[in-house]
C-alpha cells in the first residue's frame, strides 16, 4: 500500500538522519529519528531506523525494523534483504536463508541479483558449497559474472569458494 510522503518538518528530520548515517554518526541519526515517533510505520522511516541500528551493530533491533518494513511493504525487496542480513549478523544464518528463499521467485528481475547472491553467502556459511554455487550462478544470470566476482572478492562468507568464483 502506498504511503504519502512525509511532510515538513518530518521529511527534513529524515533527510538529516540519512545524512548523519552517511557521515558515520549513527547516534546523531538516532536523535533525529526519535522526533518522528508518530511516523514509525512509514517505510522510509523504517528503512532509516534499520540503517541506524545496523550501523550501531544492534542487530536484534535492526531485525525488528526490517520485520516492520516487510509487514509494511512486502512487495519491496529491501525489507526482505535487510531482515535476512540482520538475522545472518545475529548468527541465525539458517533463519536468514529461510526468510529470503521464500521470496526469491517474487523478485526475479535483474535488479534483484543481490537476493541470490545473499542466498549463496548464507549457504556457503552453512557449509553447503554446491548450493552456494548454484545461487551464485543464478546471480550471474541476473547480472553478470564480473559484477558478482567483484562483490565476492572481499566477501568473507564466500571465502571457501574463491577458486570456483573466479571461473563463474
Amino acid at each position: 500500500m502506498p504511503h504519502a510522503p512525509l511532510e515538513p518538518p518530518d521529511c527534513y528530520a529524515l533527510d538529516a538522519a540519512e545524512g548523519w548515517i552517511e557521515l558515520g554518526l549513527a547516534g546523531e541519526a538516532r536523535r533525529e529519528l526519535e522526533s518522528l515517533v508518530a511516523h514509525e510505520e512509514h517505510p522510509d522511516v523504517l528503512a532509516v531506523w534499520w540503517k541506524v541500528a545496523s550501523a550501531e551493530g544492534h542487530w536484534e533491533e535492526a531485525a525488528r525494523w526490517a520485520r516492520a518494513l516487510v509487514r509494511c511493504q512486502p512487495e519491496r525487496s529491501a525489507g526482505w534483504i535487510t531482515l535476512a542480513y540482520a538475522l545472518h549478523e545475529l548468527g541465525r544464518t539458517q533463519e536468514a536463508y529461510e526468510e529470503l528463499v521464500q521470496v526469491v521467485d517474487k523478485f526475479s528481475e535483474r535488479r534483484h541479483y543481490t537476493i541470490p547472491y545473499n542466498l549463496a553467502c548464507y549457504q556457503c556459511r552453512l557449509g553447503h558449497a554446491e548450493e552456494a554455487l548454484r545461487w551464485l550462478r543464478r546471480a550471474v544470470e541476473m547480472c553478470d559474472s564480473r559484477t558478482i566476482q567483484a562483490m565476492a572478492a572481499g566477501d568473507r562468507d564466500l571465502e571457501p569458494l574463491r577458486e570456483e568464483i573466479r571461473r563463474l
